[in-house]
């Protein structure tokens, strides 16, 4: 199973130099788990950044993977999580999906570097960053 973050997803529609790393986990539907506040998230950006019509695209996308709401277990789970490890609340939530459902988490956020069952990559700044061998955009 994986699990994409809001900003790999934003960096995946944005075909950022890292979208093809997130591809592999974006294009393979069927193993894909979608915590609800990263819908939130990611439709919050581009409905403000590109207006309502590609907003709703790109919710009705992330939706082909499996959903997973936000209810009451799950919220004082991800408090813990979130306490321990220091996390904010959508961070939390997103891990603690992550782990309960045995998936990877792919993200560019820098507090997952390194934890395990995480595939991180930098965001790219700059006029260096580009993709990486075998990245597809």
């Amino acid at each position: 199973m994986n699990l994409v973050d809001s900003s790999a997803w934003l960096a995946y529609f944005a075909i950022e130099p890292s979208a093809g790393f997130f591809a592999k986990a974006i294009e393979n539907e069927g193993l894909l788990v979608v915590p609800l506040v990263c819908v939130y998230e990611v439709f919050n950006v581009v409905l403000r950044e590109r207006g309502e019509g590609d907003a709703f695209s790109v919710a009705a996308a992330m939706q082909r993977g499996m959903v997973v709401d936000l209810d009451a277990d799950l919220a004082m789970e991800a408090a813990s999580v979130g306490l321990e490890e220091g996390l904010s609340f959508a961070d939390s939530v997103i891990h603690t999906i992550a782990r309960k459902h045995r998936a990877t988490l792919w993200t560019q956020d820098a507090h997952f570097a390194g934890k395990p069952g995480v595939r991180y990559r930098p965001k790219a700044t700059g006029a260096s960053a580009g993709p990486e061998p075998g990245d597809k955009p």
